[in-house]
């Protein structure tokens, strides 16, 4: 995660307007090239970019009995964004500029007509061409970190949504390379302890600091008998309906 993190902070950027090396980012050379930097002994807190050739956001995802799905996610991002409220309107405009960059040589700094880099990922995993699970993590820098961990949890580990939204979680705060990483409640004092003396800066985080984990919603659809399966996070107050 901290590699992808040093990666995604240069890479990431709107492909309209700057030369963005999905391909090569993608390869299977280049992922290579990037794992010989793992040290399964100390953490990767220096990593830089690899050269291949505080939120408030809502996430809802539904499927119909046919297997139409969609996955949507809203954010005004901190507090209640700018604070601005258009005429006769309802809402308030969001203020996801905070993250912006204006380093003139950044292939992400903000210009007009462009889409930078921000964390809004409404996700749909799909396998053999059928529809697998709509799912979406919210929490900033969390959301990348949390998609990642569900999905694998679902895939690699066989939970249902349910068992794959209640495990305990791993958050680099910042969403760099070099970032503090709190593990949830629920992973071990031991855990904990092996990996500050890799090299992390590592802390547990319980209670109601549980939020900073994130919040997600899943639901499974069984590509032969159509049956759905969903979960709700635990650390927010969504639900899962069917009808």
């Amino acid at each position: 995660m901290r590699l992808a993190f040093a990666d995604t902070r240069w890479y990431v950027a709107d492909p309209d307007v700057v030369s963005v090396p999905v391909e090569e980012l993608i390869s299977k050379r280049y992922a290579a090239q990037r794992r010989r930097l793992l040290n399964p002994d100390r953490a990767s807190v220096g990593a830089g970019k690899g050269v291949p050739s505080g939120s408030d956001t809502v996430f809802f995802c539904v499927v119909d009995g046919q297997g139409n799905a969609c996955s949507f996610i809203n954010s005004n991002y901190n507090g209640f964004g700018t604070g601005i409220i258009p005429h006769d309107c309802g809402f308030t405009l969001q203020n996801r500029g905070y993250g912006f960059t204006l380093d003139p040589e950044h292939p992400n700094r903000l210009e007009p007509g462009k889409r930078p880099y921000h964390t809004i990922i409404p996700a749909m995993a799909t396998r053999d061409g059928d529809l697998y699970a709509p799912f979406g993590v919210m929490g900033g820098y969390m959301q990348p970190q949390g998609h990642v961990q569900v999905i694998v949890n679902t895939v690699d580990y066989g939970m249902n949504p349910q068992e794959a939204l209640d495990a305990p979680r791993f958050f680099i705060v910042d969403g760099t390379s070099g970032g503090k990483v709190l593990l949830e409640e629920g992973i071990t004092v031991d855990a904990v302890n092996r990996l500050s003396a890799m090299g992390h800066q590592a802390e547990r985080a319980s209670g109601w600091r549980r939020i900073l984990f994130g919040k997600g919603q899943m639901i499974h659809r069984d590509p032969e008998t159509g049956v759905l399966t969903a979960g709700s996070d635990p650390r927010g107050d969504g639900c899962a309906v069917g009808w």
